[in-house]
């Protein structure tokens, strides 16, 4: 049980989120993200509800198991598209291969797919980004790979960006300030 957080994350801003397993770090990004609604309370952008956004959400989550975040019977061309037609700067900022739009997800990488999803995350409308432990399950040359792209690019569009991780090393390298969960009341 999430209750007391008030947490808030400036444009451009980049904030750590730590708490021990079970304390509700994924239960509050979903909620950022707008795919629960809080018992109490509310999510607002900008002062304005999330639910009056229209159209694709500006707060985009990227998950720690990106193959829970496709379909795996829709091509990661169309899956990356989703409306809109792939940047192709990002593609190459990502190195994405042309060729892995073609493929299916169960036939790239953890990390080849994390890519593909952190491209769709990335859309125009897109003002915040949530990270749930986005790269725990890759090596550290992917890790490293993917942090420097995600810190120029959020820098570059002024995004907010809530990384939520298990490593304090990670948070004090690549956030501004770090917040902590308060215990759950009883």
């Amino acid at each position: 049980m999430l209750a007391g957080v008030n947490l808030t994350v400036a444009p451009g801003e980049r904030v750590g989120l730590s708490a021990p397993s079970g304390r509700g770090k994924t239960t509050l990004c979903r909620l950022l993200a707008g795919y629960d609604q809080p018992d109490r309370g509310t999510v607002a952008l900008d002062g304005r509800p999330l639910s009056a956004y229209k159209g694709a959400c500006p707060v985009q989550m990227i998950w720690q198991h990106p193959e829970g975040a496709v379909d795996p019977l829709i091509p990661l061309g169309r899956t990356l598209a989703e409306g809109r037609p792939a940047e192709e700067r990002l593609l190459a900022a990502l190195d994405i291969a042309p060729a892995w739009l073609e493929r299916y997800p169960a036939e790239l990488s953890g990390g080849e797919l994390q890519r593909i999803c952190i491209a769709r995350a990335l859309g125009p409308q897109t003002c915040f980004l949530l990270c749930d432990e986005i790269t725990a399950m890759l090596d550290p040359i992917t890790q490293a790979q993917i942090w420097r792209f995600l810190l120029e690019e959020t820098a570059r569009r002024r995004l907010g960006l809530l990384v939520v991780s298990h490593s304090r090393p990670l948070l004090e390298r690549v956030c501004t300030r770090i917040e902590h969960l308060p215990a759950p009341t009883r």
